[in-house]
């Protein structure tokens, strides 16, 4: 049991939902709803949440029956997905209701969810999407002078604190990396100029320090609102 730190939840969204009624959220990640994520997600506030930096990171959740009595004790596994504005506590998990249920015993999910609000208690753990490879996701208005990323489903930290980007200019990579900055949730952006000239490798690292390169990930005519998968994976 070491490790584990109290904490308030609360859940919003429908009873056996993903939080949000467009299953997004504040880290800009869509279809939580489906795998990896299969609406175990949850806002955190701000210790949690960290202006962003917190957007995929991984908890084992649980309520014990002090807490209520149709808590399991079982911990179950959500993701950082949106942030939460109003806490009540120093920690505090507003999670899907799917997530929320979760914690109960076999056929007392709906009334764990009645209680409303309860005590936790959580810790970080690794993520682990079995079969998912980094994706890079090219927002929707992205042009030449302007791209904007989302990253997802980055396995161990879950998190990426630094994202950069190499152009290809006649035929070959530039051999620079050029820093993105973060524009919101997980969602990482380049201005520029001069327009940017693809294919795009993009470097991220975790919040751990670990780095990973994916490759010309980011076809020459890439399109805005289109996802790119990478081959590669933090272990």
């Amino acid at each position: 049991n070491s490790g584990w730190l109290p904490a308030k939840a609360t859940w919003y969204g429908a009873p056996t939902g993903a939080g949000p009624n467009d299953n997004g959220g504040a880290c800009g990640f869509k279809n939580v709803n489906q795998y990896p994520f299969s609406s175990m997600t949850s806002c955190g506030n701000e210790p949690l949440f960290d202006g962003g930096a917190g957007c995929g990171s991984c908890y084992e959740i649980r309520c014990v029956a002090a807490n209520n009595p149709s808590c399991s004790g079982q911990p179950r596994r959500v993701v950082i997905t949106d942030m939460n504005y109003y806490p009540v506590a120093r920690y505090h998990f507003d999670l899907s209701g799917t997530a929320f249920g979760a914690m109960a015993k076999n056929g007392l999910n709906d009334k764990l969810r009645h209680a409303g609000i309860i005590d936790m208690q959580f810790r970080r753990v690794r993520c682990n999407f079995p079969g998912m490879k980094v994706t890079f996701h090219v927002q929707r208005g992205s042009n030449p002078n302007y791209l904007a990323v989302l990253v997802e489903y980055a396995n161990v930290d879950g998190t990426v604190v630094r994202m950069e980007l190499m152009q290809t200019r006649n035929g070959r990579p530039t051999g620079s990396w050029e820093p993105m900055r973060r524009s919101w949730g997980s969602i990482w952006r380049m201005d520029t100029s001069r327009p940017l000239q693809g294919p795009f490798s993009m470097r991220i690292t975790s919040d751990s320090g670990k780095t990973l390169v994916a490759n010309s990930v980011i076809p020459a005519y890439w399109r805005p609102d289109k996802a790119y998968g990478s081959n590669v994976q933090f272990y």
